[in-house]
């Protein structure tokens, strides 16, 4: 798959889930499919998807018995990106069949998407966070001391 198909179908996450305020994922009673990253296999990824018929293509070989589940934005962004960062997992964005698609930095796409919801002028609701703003700026501060180390 090309660079630009990739860069594509990132970006079409990031307005579809925007706009919806649902992030889906793969899920069995044992837990979220994951994988590891095609640039490091001692990297984690969780995939994630911008709509249920995506999710569900995606269910099958290793990820077969796994049901598309649904997770709000909010708590995606504050839970899942902030966990995911802690632990230097990524975030596969609308991956294929064939688990073909964007990996990128878990505060990344969370800070991608509070940008997207601030230029569309969308209200979401946070439980640690006031604000977009709030939640935009604390993101930067993170990046900030990371840098630093």
């Amino acid at each position: 798959m090309s660079n630009g198909t990739i860069d594509s179908k990132h970006q079409l996450f990031i307005e579809k889930v925007s706009a919806a305020k649902i992030v889906w994922g793969l899920k069995n009673k044992e837990g979220w499919a994951n994988s590891h990253s095609r640039e490091d296999e001692q990297v984690d990824v969780i995939p994630f998807w911008s709509d249920r018929a995506l999710a569900k293509a995606s269910a099958r070989d290793d990820w077969k018995g796994y049901t598309p589940t649904e997770i709000l934005l909010s708590d995606f962004l504050e839970n899942w990106c902030t966990g995911m960062a802690e632990n230097d997992t990524l975030v596969g964005t609308n991956w294929d069949a064939n688990m073909n698609g964007a990996e990128s930095d878990a505060l990344e796409v969370a800070l991608q998407i509070l940008l997207r919801l601030k230029d569309m002028n969308s209200a979401i609701k946070f439980k640690n966070y006031g604000s977009l703003d709030d939640f935009i700026a604390d993101i930067a501060n993170d990046e900030e001391e990371e840098g630093e180390d």
